[in-house]
């Protein structure tokens, strides 16, 4: 097996977390950003608030700057929700540019040490709330938009060797599901009672399917949208 090191945003804690473990159990490196270091991580860490573009571009020479990455997961995401009638513009703009214009940025800078090696991979992490849910307004549009790079860039990189592809989770067990959908609570009443197996997603349950997707298996795959939600999207009582 060929040992890859792939970067990970959002990779402190829940799905990135769980998911720099399995890459570093299979003898990868894991490179994690996130705003607030863990206690240890599995592999390299760098700690910077992806909010800010200056501190991304800086982060960003830093982690190419001990050398190339052969893939992205675009992990980082920010939610506020909220009904139409009361989205903040600024929290829309805020929203949208944690989801989207990171992994733009991102895959910018990881692209040419890619395409020299005629082999990466890209995985943008959206959400089963693209096809429809209440109060989600900005983080839908944001998830949405990463659906349709997920598409435009596995056109646009093939002929070069890179692949992208996105995982779609439906309501997990992570700290910011939690945070915005408190145990008890309406909001995660109404999601669990979308996913015919009557229960949460477990983190590492998602990472095996990021996993899959930056293996070499995975090398035929790619512009494809992968729905790990329970059935969710299958629309059974879908709120």
């Amino acid at each position: 097996m060929t040992r890859r090191r792939f970067l990970i945003t959002g990779a402190s804690k829940g799905i990135g977390r769980a998911l720099a473990e399995q890459l570093a159990e299979e003898g990868h490196t894991p490179v994690g950003i996130a705003r607030s270091a863990p206690r240890s991580f599995p592999g390299e860490f760098h700690e910077a608030d992806l909010a800010d573009r200056a501190v991304t571009d800086r982060v960003l020479e830093e982690v190419l700057g001990t050398g190339p990455v052969d893939g992205v997961v675009n992990n980082v995401a920010a939610v506020r929700p909220a009904p139409i009638g009361k989205v903040g513009l600024p929290d829309l703009d805020a929203v949208l540019d944690l989801n989207v214009r990171t992994a733009v940025q991102i895959v910018q800078a990881a692209l040419p040490g890619m395409t020299e090696r005629s082999w990466g991979r890209v995985v943008n992490i959206t959400s089963l709330v693209t096809l429809g849910l209440p109060d989600r307004t900005s983080y839908g549009a944001a998830k949405g938009a990463l659906e349709f790079l997920t598409r435009g860039w596995a056109g646009e990189l093939a002929a070069r060797g890179i692949t992208v592809n996105a995982v779609a989770p439906g309501p997990t067990e992570t700290e910011l599901f939690q945070e915005t959908n408190p145990p008890g609570s309406v909001s995660a009443a109404r999601y669990l009672a979308t996913v015919p197996m009557g229960r949460l997603g477990r983190p590492e349950e998602l990472a095996a399917a990021i996993a899959f997707l930056l293996s070499d298996r995975a090398g035929f795959i790619t512009g494809q949208t992968l729905r790990v939600d329970g059935g969710a999207s299958l629309g059974r009582n879908r709120a």
